[in-house]
């Protein structure tokens, strides 16, 4: 299964909040970050507000951070969220338009492969993702190096 650019964005920017939780973030510094649209990542982060991912506060002082801690949030539940669940085959849809839809066992193989690629995607949060490598990640978004006091 392809993802979506839009869902490989939303990923990223998820990421990003991860690794930088001191302070709330402005999109154009994800922006910046990755070297996208800061329009198109207005829209992605829309996304993950509705889908209930990001908090986003407007003015000064404003941007986004996590809507909860990265251990609650699975790379299945935001993929599920973003991508349309009918965009594999024709079949999916309703009323399909196939000529031999109803006699082809194409599309319930494609669905069990579809849920199995959600139930692996279910097991990987967001905070094991940057679980170790938060300096490294750091580093490779140009945000400033966290200080441990030891």
């Amino acid at each position: 299964m392809r993802l979506t650019l839009h869902t490989d964005y939303a990923l990223r920017v998820l990421i990003y909040l991860a690794v930088n939780t001191e302070e709330r973030t402005r999109i154009q510094a994800i922006a910046s970050a990755y070297g996208i649209s800061h329009h198109h990542l207005t829209k992605v982060v829309q996304q993950l507000q509705h889908h209930g991912f990001v908090h986003t506060i407007r003015g000064k002082g404003g941007g986004i951070c996590l809507a909860m801690q990265p251990a609650r949030i699975s790379v299945g539940a935001v993929t599920r969220a973003l991508e349309p669940a009918d965009h594999m085959v024709e079949c999916f849809h309703e009323p399909g338009q196939c000529a031999i839809d109803g006699q082809c066992i194409l599309a319930g193989a494609l669905r069990r492969a579809t849920e199995a690629f959600f139930a692996t995607l279910d097991t990987i949060s967001l905070e094991q993702l940057v679980r170790n490598r938060g300096e490294t990640l750091r580093e490779r978004l140009d945000l400033p190096l966290i200080a441990v006091s030891g």
